[in-house]
């Protein structure tokens, strides 16, 4: 257990039965050197009445850390990233199929919109007429609201990734660097990954249909987004891709394990990506 706990004492040492916050904190912050007979002892201490009721008090007291693990680990700056760039993701395709709708409802009455959130925001400034278009109004209206919250989302996760991966962030641009940690559900996993993973993370469809004999096997996914990936000749894109996942890979676990702002990892992509680039010039 802890040091202030005799070396025998269990988790129990010290604990009112019926202080589940105390008992959850034990349990959190303790250790044992070995198993021992818990329960045996638990009643000996006077802390149980029987083995029943240590389990008992056991099991109030593992829900309650594992629920304060959970909003702990919910809390981090890297989950609330997460949240982020999905919720901006979902509400963006949300603004966009509306205003496809809205393009076809605002038609109807004969007028002509313009097709996306520019038309959105065109049938917004309508004055209506009849009560169709007072509604097309009202839905323009929400469309040209989504858009914005899009736009507030995204300036949230420009502003909070740098904060919690400054590697990556500063390496993919802050939006990919979210969009990574989303797909792998947090830093520390991402952390964790090879960079052969780190590369195809959001092509796992095309992953499982190579797998099935269906497709060729993908070289990248959403890291494709990246200039280092996107703007480079297809002859050579599957070496930018390698090369690339592997310094995100190398940066995220930076990140993760120091937080510190390594120059040199973004100074050894940059040359790589030049002699990648440098074969383009050759080729021609």
């Amino acid at each position: 257990m802890t040091d202030e706990r005799p070396a025998r004492a269990g988790w129990f040492a010290d604990v009112d039965p019926g202080n589940v916050d105390a008992a959850a904190a034990a349990v959190r912050e303790g250790s044992a050197d070995r198993p021992r007979a818990w329960p045996s002892e638990a009643v000996a201490a006077g802390f149980a009445d029987d083995e029943d009721a240590y389990y008992d008090a056991l099991r109030a007291a593992t829900l309650r850390a594992t629920r304060e693990a959970v909003a702990e680990r919910e809390r981090a700056d890297d989950q609330q990233l997460k949240h982020a760039v999905r919720a901006m993701d979902d509400v963006e395709r949300t603004a966009n199929e509306l205003a496809e709708r809205l393009a076809e409802w605002a038609g109807s009455v004969d007028r002509d919109v313009p097709a996306g959130i520019d038309g959105a925001r065109e049938v917004a400034a309508w004055s209506p007429e009849t009560p169709a278009e007072e509604r097309i109004v009202s839905l323009a209206e929400h469309v040209v609201d989504l858009d914005a919250e899009r736009a507030e989302l995204r300036s949230f996760v420009e502003s909070h990734a740098p904060e919690a991966a400054p590697n990556l962030a500063a390496m993919a641009g802050p939006v990919l660097a979210a969009r990574l940690i989303s797909l792998a559900g947090g830093l520390e996993p991402l952390a964790k990954k090879p960079a052969g993973t780190v590369q195809v993370l959001g092509a796992e469809d095309a992953l499982f249909a190579h797998l099935r004999g269906r497709g060729s096997s993908p070289k990248h996914g959403v890291i494709f987004t990246h200039e280092h990936v996107r703007g480079t000749h297809p002859e050579h894109r599957g070496s930018a891709a390698r090369a690339f996942a592997g310094k995100l890979a190398l940066a995220a676990r930076i990140d993760h394990y120091s937080g510190e702002y390594k120059q040199s990892v973004h100074d050894d992509l940059e040359d790589r990506m030049a002699t990648i680039r440098a074969r383009e010039g050759g080729d021609e």
